[in-house]
């Protein structure tokens, strides 16, 4: 892990484009609160009108959001937090690719984060080789848990709508 997640204790320079304090990899303070999993820091910053979309504009890292380095972590609260003020589920970072959080919790083999994220509505084809979902599973073996998952979901839903509850008597 390392200095990348010291957070600003890196070289800090002022970003005239988006008028926030950004580190030498383009992460905000709210960059770095999801990264950490710091939910009060988060929902500061958010209450203070920090763009929950904010894509990081360094090299290293071109477009990503928020919502990714929660996804890349694992942290549920700070997610849920994020997607309920309007992140978008389906960001997708700069470059070829375009990396969504789902990709990235998948990367990490984060199957909390994947489940979470599958359960909110991230896109997620049908079938793995479908090609508007890049990077291909090559790139990313943790889809599969994806997949998975999704299956999983889809069998919970259609067996648990079988069976209807009344309060009335």
């Amino acid at each position: 892990m390392g200095q990348e997640y010291l957070g600003f204790n890196r070289r800090r320079r002022r970003s005239s484009k988006c008028g926030s304090d950004m580190d030498d990899r383009g992460w905000t303070m709210l960059h770095i609160g999801a990264c950490k999993g710091d939910i009060k820091e988060v929902q500061r910053l958010l209450d203070e009108g920090m763009d929950v979309n904010a894509p990081a504009l360094g090299p290293k890292s071109p477009g990503v959001t928020p919502l990714h380095l929660a996804a890349k972590s694992g942290n549920i609260k700070v997610m849920d937090e994020l997607l309920d003020r309007g992140a978008n589920i389906d960001a997708r970072t700069k470059g070829a690719c375009g990396w969504t959080p789902l990709h990235i919790a998948a990367k990490e083999r984060n199957r909390k984060a994947i489940k979470y994220l599958v359960k909110n509505g991230a896109f997620l084809p049908d079938n793995i080789d479908d090609n508007r979902f890049n990077p291909p599973l090559h790139y990313c073996p943790g889809l599969e848990w994806a997949y998975d998952e999704m299956k999983r979901i889809q069998q919970d839903s259609s067996s648990s709508g079988d069976t209807s509850y009344s309060s009335e008597s």
